[in-house]
């Protein structure tokens, strides 16, 4: 349960408490994010101090960790934000912040298991044990199910959603939202003078436009949230034939933008990137919970 809740804590202090614009300027509100982060920590330390009646000293089971585990995120973030700034200027490929921010992400959790060994006396083998035996016979108590089944939810949403956009991030905003070609004819006809002889000359002109819309960025968002919601579903009800029907619903939606290359592979390096994602989640439900 400890590691469950600080693991659900940091997500949600990471993820919705944190707005686009604190992620685009992170320097200027690194303190509100920080305060973020101390508040539902504290929040989840409190509950562990609370529920375990023998982490009775407030000073070793709630204030230190609580200490430890913001100011080691503080360090974390501002060593990321230095290395992502050194590369901002150069446009290297999103591939390297996508790096950043899985290496961030790893390094938070692995801060997390450092608090449980160093102030709850656990063993890393212990740990490591446990964790392996969630996915045998045993079966996770109701309310670490409800905080595991929560966790998975923000990592299939918020947490796939940033790991997809830095993905596809690097194409070309007019690709992103291309939507067709228009293709327009104009007949010009000349006529003779009138004492030469009646003939007509056509000239045909044809105008090729292409057309972009700016969809609000919500609406793409809420797609891919749904459909890894329904890949995660239909992996652990064993329905993998059904997950190709997603992926044929977004082509027919998507159908005429499909004609440019660039988009469609776009669209495919999107959707079989959420897919995956949607997949592997998909399986670590079915492995623990089934």
């Amino acid at each position: 349960m400890i590691i469950l809740l600080l693991l659900l804590s940091h997500l949600i202090a990471d993820f919705w408490l944190q707005t686009d614009q604190m992620v685009n300027d992170k320097m200027k509100y690194l303190w509100k994010h920080s305060f973020h982060h101390l508040l539902v920590t504290g929040i989840a330390l409190a509950i562990i101090w609370a529920y375990k009646p023998e982490f009775e000293h407030i000073t070793i089971y709630f204030i230190l960790p609580l200490l430890f585990i913001i100011i080691t995120h503080i360090l974390i973030d501002l060593l990321k934000i230095k290395l992502v700034d050194s590369i901002k200027s150069t446009k290297t490929d999103n591939m390297k912040i996508l790096g950043f921010f899985l290496t961030d992400q790893a390094l938070h959790v692995v801060i997390i298991f450092i608090t449980c060994i160093l102030f709850y006396k656990m063993e890393a083998l212990q740990i490591v044990a446990d964790f392996l035996s969630l996915f045998g016979p045993s079966s996770l108590h109701p309310a670490n199910t409800v905080i595991f089944m929560i966790i998975i939810f923000i990592l299939a949403t918020s947490v796939s959603g940033h790991i997809v956009k830095h993905i596809v991030g690097s194409l070309p905003s007019e690709f992103a939202n291309f939507e067709g070609e228009l293709t327009l004819s104009n007949k010009v006809m000349n006529a003779r003078e009138n004492f030469q002889p009646k003939m007509e000359n056509s000239l045909k002109e044809e105008y090729h436009y292409f057309t972009y819309s700016s969809p609000p960025r919500s609406r793409g968002k809420l797609i891919g949230y749904i459909e890894r919601l329904l890949v995660i579903i239909l992996t652990v009800i064993g329905a993998y034939p059904s997950i190709a029907f997603i992926i044929a619903a977004k082509s027919i939606a998507r159908f005429k933008q499909l004609d440019d290359r660039n988009w469609a592979e776009y669209f495919l390096l999107g959707t079989l990137s959420s897919i995956l994602l949607g997949l592997v989640l998909g399986l670590i439900v079915k492995g623990i919970i089934m």
